[in-house]
């Protein structure tokens, strides 16, 4: 089980590297760790297991988060109308994505982020994404609102990216132009 002892901080090397593609089929290792990864995100939200374990809650995991220099990522979050996109993906890819741009309002948290980054974080609309789960199917997700917002975020672990790289250093809480704002 993956505890927040497993999770790298903001600063660690291996949070900007960019991990390595999964050979496919993928090591019972590989599919241990993904699973894992999942069952962290899906425990840290029931909040009577995550106060036993002391896990913060999360919405997603990039396996670079835990020191593993890989493509694979894990998404457990319902979007606006209620419906779950729970996803353990190997090879996550954004293969198209919309023009239009959307934000969170609340701005973005990380789990290997500890202090606070305020600002708006710009990311695409929409997005379609291709990987493969753990039973070894293709996957294709159309995604908008927060679970396309997650799955940027977690997608950006796996190329070095944090989150906070995207926020406006001059001024933060700038308008983004045509965004929409989720989670107002």
């Amino acid at each position: 089980m993956i505890t927040m002892e497993d999770i790298i901080k903001d600063g660690d090397h291996v949070l900007r590297m960019v991990a390595e593609e999964v050979a496919l089929p993928p090591s019972e290792e590989e599919k241990q760790i993904l699973a894992s990864m999942l069952e962290y995100v899906k425990m840290s939200q029931e909040e009577e297991t995550a106060k036993r374990f002391g896990l913060r809650p999360g919405i997603g995991l990039a396996a670079p988060q835990i020191n593993v220099s890989k493509r694979m990522i894990a998404v457990h979050v319902h979007d606006e109308k209620g419906d779950l996109y729970s996803y353990a993906l190997f090879n996550p890819k954004i293969v198209s994505h919309s023009v239009e741009l959307s934000y969170l309002a609340a701005g973005e948290g990380c789990l290997s982020v500890d202090e606070p980054y305020p600002g708006y974080v710009p990311r695409y609309s929409r997005i379609t994404v291709n990987g493969t789960d753990l039973e070894g199917n293709s996957v294709k997700l159309r995604l908008k609102g927060l679970p396309s917002i997650v799955f940027q975020h977690e997608i950006d672990h796996l190329n070095g990216v944090m989150f906070y790289d995207h926020i406006n250093k001059k001024d933060p809480f700038a308008p983004i132009e045509n965004a929409k704002i989720i989670g107002r």
